[in-house]
C-alpha cells in the first residue's frame, strides 16, 4: 500500500497513520475486554464479601467502571480514526499500470487513420462552426441562460444525441446489459462509497440544504444500486447500462476548452457497470474496453487506446484504459471514453458482497466503462465526417437511429 500511494503521488504517511490507529484500536479493545472480565469476577466477590473487604471491593468496582468507560471510549475513538484513514486511502494500484503523471500513459494501439484534409482540398471547420452551420449547437444562448460551459443541442444536434444514446443502448442490451435510467441526485453514502468525495470532491455539485449530490456519472447510482446487499455468486456477472445526465463543476480547468462542448457542466452519458468476482475482474475489464472499441469503430472514428498512468487514475481505479478520438482541428487525440477496474474498493466501501457455495461471503469486484459521453462523441463525429460544403456524413451504423438520414445538411 505504501508503494501504491507513492506511485499515485499521494500521501504515504496515511498508511503509517492507519497502522498506528489500528494498533490503538486493538490495544484499547484488549484492555476493555480485560477490564470487563475483572468486573465480572469482582461482582461475584462482592456478593460474598463482608465488612471492610466488601467496602474495598466496592471502591475497586467504581474504579473499574470508570476504567471500562475510558477504555471503551478510547476504542471507539481509535476505530473511528482508523475507519476515516482507511477511507482516505486510494485503491491498491494494479502492478501492470504505468507509473507516472498524466502524460506518462502508454499507448496500446491506434485504430483508423486521421483524414488528410489538405489532400482533399479544404480546411476543416471546428465543431462550433459546424454546429452553427447545421443548426445543431447553440453555445451563445446556453451561456446566456445557464452560464459558461453550457449549451443547447438544437435540431439535428438534439436528434444526434438521441441517436447516439439509442445506438449505445442497443449495443449494450445485445451484449446482455440491463438498461437503467438512474437517479441524478444521490445521498452522501453513495457518493462517498464510490470514491468521489476524495480527490474528485472539488468537481462535485452538493446541495447542502438537502444533503444530496448531483452525480458526475451514473457509475455512482449504479455502484450503490446493490449497496448493503449480498449477491449470490451464480448471478454474477451482473451488467447494467445506465443512462443519466451528468454534472461536473470543472474546477481547476479555468481557461481550458472554453470554446464549444468538449468540457461542459452538464451532459448525457451511457455508462456500463459490472459486478463480478475478483478473479474475473481483469478479463471483464478487457471486455468493457472491447465494447467501447466496437462502438467507436462502428462510428468510423480514428482513435487510440491508452493505459492510464498511476498518478491519473483517480482514487477508486486500480487500472484504467482511456480511448481518445482524433479531433482534426485540434490536431490531437481527446478522451471520449474510459473504463476502470476498481477491484474490491467500491464494494468494500458500499458493503456489497457475494455469497458462494457453503455460505462463504466475501467482497466482489466492480468495474465501469463509458459507452458514450454524448458531447465529445458529437464533436468527433462532426469534425471527422465533415465535408467541404459544411455538411456532415452520418456513419452507416448510426443511420438507422437517425431515421435513415445519411447526411446532416446545412440549415438555410
Amino acid at each position: 500500500m505504501r508503494a501504491s500511494q507513492r506511485a499515485r503521488g499521494e500521501d504515504v504517511g496515511l498508511v503509517d497513520a492507519l497502522l498506528s490507529a489500528d494498533e490503538r484500536r486493538r490495544a484499547s479493545g484488549s484492555r476493555f475486554d480485560e477490564l470487563r472480565n475483572e468486573q465480572k469476577v469482582l461482582g461475584k466477590q462482592v456478593a460474598k464479601a463482608q465488612g471492610e473487604e466488601k467496602a474495598a471491593l466496592l471502591q475497586r468496582t467504581k474504579e473499574l467502571a470508570a476504567a471500562v468507560k475510558a477504555a471503551d471510549a478510547e476504542q471507539t475513538e481509535a476505530k473511528e480514526e482508523a475507519d476515516r484513514l482507511l477511507r482516505s486511502l486510494a485503491n491498491l494500484i494494479d502492478p501492470a499500470a504505468p507509473v507516472g503523471g498524466e502524460e506518462d500513459f502508454v499507448t496500446l494501439e491506434e485504430i483508423g487513420t486521421p483524414r488528410d484534409f489538405a489532400a482533399e482540398g479544404f480546411e476543416p471547420k471546428d465543431h462550433v462552426e459546424l454546429g452553427q452551420i447545421l443548426g445543431a449547437i447553440d453555445t451563445e444562448r446556453g451561456a446566456k441562460v445557464a452560464g459558461a460551459r453550457s449549451y443547447y443541442l438544437t435540431g439535428v444536434g438534439a436528434l444526434l444525441e438521441l441517436a447516439l444514446v439509442n445506438m449505445a443502448m442497443a449495443q449494450a442490451t445485445e451484449a446482455g446489459f440491463i438498461p437503467m435510467i438512474t437517479p441524478a441526485l444521490v445521498r452522501p453514502a453513495a457518493m462517498d462509497g464510490t470514491g468521489f468525495l476524495g480527490q474528485a470532491a472539488e468537481n462535485v455539485y452538493h446541495l447542502p440544504d438537502e444533503d444530496r449530490y448531483l452525480v458526475g456519472t451514473s457509475e455512482v447510482p449504479l455502484a450503490a444500486y446493490h449497496m448493503d446487499e449480498i449477491i449470490d455468486a451464480d448471478r454474477l456477472p451482473l451488467r447494467y447500462a445506465g443512462f443519466s445526465s451528468c454534472f461536473r463543476r470543472e474546477a481547476g480547468t479555468y481557461g481550458k476548452d472554453t470554446r464549444g462542448i468538449i468540457r461542459v457542466h452538464q451532459f448525457e452519458k451511457v455508462e456500463m457497470f459490472v459486478y463480478t468476482t475478483p478473479e474475473d475482474a481483469e478479463a471483464e475489464h478487457r471486455r468493457l474496453l472491447q465494447w467501447e472499441k466496437d462502438f467507436l469503430t462502428a462510428l468510423e472514428l480514428p482513435y487510440r487506446v491508452i493505459d492510464v498512468a498511476s498518478g491519473d487514475l483517480g482514487s477508486s481505479a486500480a487500472r484504467k484504459f482511456d480511448i481518445e478520438a482524433w479531433i482534426p482541428t485540434q490536431g490531437k487525440y481527446r478522451e471520449v471514453t474510459s473504463t476502470s477496474n476498481t477491484t474490491e474498493y467500491q464494494a468494500r466501501r458500499l458493503s456489497i458482497r457475494l455469497r458462494e457455495e457453503g455460505s462463504k461471503v466475501r467482497p466482489l469486484a466492480t468495474l465501469n466503462g463509458t459507452l458514450v459521453a454524448v458531447p465529445r462523441v458529437i464533436v468527433a463525429i462532426l469534425e471527422n465526417h465533415q465535408q467541404a460544403d459544411g455538411s456532415v456524413a452520418v456513419p452507416e451504423a448510426l443511420r438507422p437511429f437517425l431515421g435513415g438520414r445519411a447526411v446532416l445538411e446545412p440549415v438555410k
